[in-house]
């Protein structure tokens, strides 16, 4: 099993449940981990592989959409993910909200999925 993983990607969005955390929007954190089994000889070609950059892309793309969850984010993630690399075995992805507003200070909250081909 290969594993491929993308961590630390931060973003500024404006995902929450409450409309200040929409309109003022927040610093996220996406990490990405993905597995699979080579169907070819490992070698120096990237269509053998999952390309991090296309990783990185989907998350972008999806912390660009407004929700209210960021449940809802991540799954969207993995959702892309699955539909752009139908090999993967499996997808791990979690987002960190940083300095969520609770009323003392919290370092971030996270959320984790995962996906694991059945």
């Amino acid at each position: 099993m290969i594993t491929i993983a993308l961590h630390g990607a931060s973003f500024f969005a404006y995902h929450g449940f409450y409309p200040e955390e929409q309109k003022l929007g927040n610093h996220f954190v996406v990490d990405i981990e993905v597995g699979f089994e080579p169907n070819v000889d490992v070698n120096d070609e990237l269509t053998n592989t999952v390309n991090y950059e296309q990783l990185h892309a989907i998350a972008a793309g999806q912390m660009k959409q407004t929700r209210k969850l960021i449940e809802t984010v991540a799954q969207g993630v993995i959702d892309q993910i699955k539909s752009s690399f139908i090999n993967l075995e499996r997808i791990q992805v979690s987002i960190k909200k940083l300095n969520p507003q609770l009323g003392s200070k919290v370092d971030h909250t996270r959320v984790t999925i995962n996906y694991n081909k059945a």
